[in-house]
C-alpha cells in the first residue's frame, strides 16, 4: 500500500498507479459493429470524477482543484493509440514507463482502479486526420524518454499532454495544441497542499504560470471531435 501511494503521489497528470490487473469483466459489442472505428492518432482521455478524492493532499483532487471544471469529470491522463493490424498500441508518458509504446492490455493495466474497474476512457479524433501516422511517428521519436515531473517547458522529458503536444506539429511546423499559463492553484487562491509537499520534494518551485498544456484544456480544442468508441472493445484480454 505504501508504493501505491508513492505512485499516487508522484504519478501527477500522467499515471493513476498500478493497482493490478484483475479487471472486472464487462460483456462489449464487438469492435466491428461499432459506428466508429478506432483509428491511429486517435487520443485517449483517462477521466475520474471531481469528487474521485476529496482530500487535496492527494494526486487527483489536486488536479481537480487547479485544472478540472467545477462538475462533470476530469481528464487526468491523456495517450496516443497507434493501430497496426489487427493489434492496438498506446504511446504515452507516465511515471511508471516514462515515455513509453506498449500494447493495449498494459495500459488498461496502468490504469485499473483499487476496485478492479477502469476509469472512464473517451477517444478524441482530430477533424483533419490526414497527417496522424506522421504524429504517430513524431511521438515514437519520444520513447525511452523520462516522465518530466518538474512540468517544465525547456528540458528533454515528457509529461502525457506535452507528449501530445510536440508530436501533433503540422507541416509548417506549427503545434495543433496550445499551450496557457499553467495553474496549480485552487479556486480560493491557494496551493492545495499535495503539490506544495510534491516540489518541495523534487527541490523545485511550483512552476505556476509558465507556459504548458493539461488534458482537460486539451481536450477542448477546436481540433478535436469525440468520437463513439468503446476502448474496451479493442482488448485481446476480454
Amino acid at each position: 500500500m505504501r508504493n501505491i501511494r508513492f505512485f499516487l503521489a508522484l504519478a501527477l497528470i500522467a499515471s493513476i498507479a498500478i493497482f493490478g490487473c484483475n479487471r472486472t469483466s464487462e460483456k462489449t459489442e464487438s469492435a466491428e459493429t461499432q459506428a466508429e472505428q478506432l483509428q491511429t492518432g486517435d487520443l485517449v482521455f483517462v477521466a475520474l470524477p471531481l469528487d474521485f478524492m476529496a482530500d487535496t493532499t492527494e494526486m487527483s483532487s489536486a488536479i481537480a482543484a487547479s485544472t478540472g471544471d467545477s462538475v462533470g469529470i476530469n481528464y487526468i491522463h491523456v495517450a496516443i493509440a497507434e493501430v497496426t493490424n489487427d493489434s492496438v498500441w498506446i504511446i504515452d508518458a507516465t511515471l511508471a514507463h516514462g515515455v513509453d509504446r506498449h500494447p493495449l492490455d498494459t495500459f488498461f493495466c496502468d490504469f485499473t482502479l483499487n476496485d478492479g474497474s477502469l476509469p472512464q476512457m473517451d477517444i478524441m479524433r482530430l477533424s483533419d486526420n490526414s497527417n496522424a501516422a506522421k504524429y504517430v511517428e513524431n511521438a515514437k521519436q519520444f520513447t525511452g524518454r523520462g516522465y518530466d515531473l518538474y512540468f517544465l517547458p525547456d528540458n528533454d522529458e515528457q509529461y502525457c499532454s506535452e507528449l501530445v503536444r510536440n508530436s501533433y506539429i503540422d507541416e509548417k511546423g506549427e503545434h495543433l495544441f496550445s499551450e496557457a499559463p499553467m495553474n496549480f492553484k485552487s479556486d480560493d487562491g491557494t496551493f492545495p497542499p499535495y503539490w506544495v509537499w510534491l516540489f518541495e520534494q523534487i527541490g523545485q518551485p511550483i512552476p505556476q504560470g509558465l507556459p504548458g498544456t493539461n488534458p482537460n484544456a486539451m481536450s477542448k480544442e477546436k481540433c478535436l471531435k469525440k468520437v463513439d468508441i468503446k476502448l474496451t472493445d479493442y482488448s485481446k484480454a476480454k
